[in-house]
């Protein structure tokens, strides 16, 4: 293709393109500005909710119940509710229960404590979760 006066004048000039070099480094920062923002919402909504949970295990002992052990850290003087799931093969729920984790009446600071939640399920369930947990307003 030739760059012609009477083509720029009837289409417009060719734009001058970025090096491959520039359009790379413009992707990498990109990145790195995603992946920053990424951990930094996840570490203020941590440090918001003032609540983190940690899965723990899970059992079936039939089709109709399913057990899920999980931990929980929190302020020893704060109460905090946490909704666990249990879930089917398909990901779909068949268990929900929303548990009251009271304040530990002997510790201060930070207390670590670890629960077991008993669900009744509406199908076989394949695995447990605590989807989330937050502080109970007073």
């Amino acid at each position: 293709m030739t760059d012609s006066p009477a083509l720029a004048a009837r289409y417009g000039a060719a734009r001058p393109r970025l090096a491959k070099r520039t359009a790379r480094l413009l992707v990498v920062a990109a990145l790195v500005v995603a992946v920053a923002v990424a951990g930094w919402l996840t570490y203020v909504s941590n440090a918001r909710s003032g609540v983190q949970s940690k899965d723990v295990g899970f059992s079936t002992p039939d089709p109709w119940h399913a057990e899920i052990d999980f931990q929980v850290t929190k302020d020893a003087s704060a109460t905090a509710v946490c909704a666990v799931h249990a879930l089917s093969q398909d990901f779909a729920v068949v268990g929900f229960k929303e548990v009251e984790i009271g304040p530990d009446a002997n510790g201060s600071g930070t207390a670590t404590s670890l629960q077991r939640v008993p669900l009744r399920t509406e199908s076989a369930a394949v695995s447990g979760v605590v989807d989330s947990c937050w502080l109970k307003a007073s």
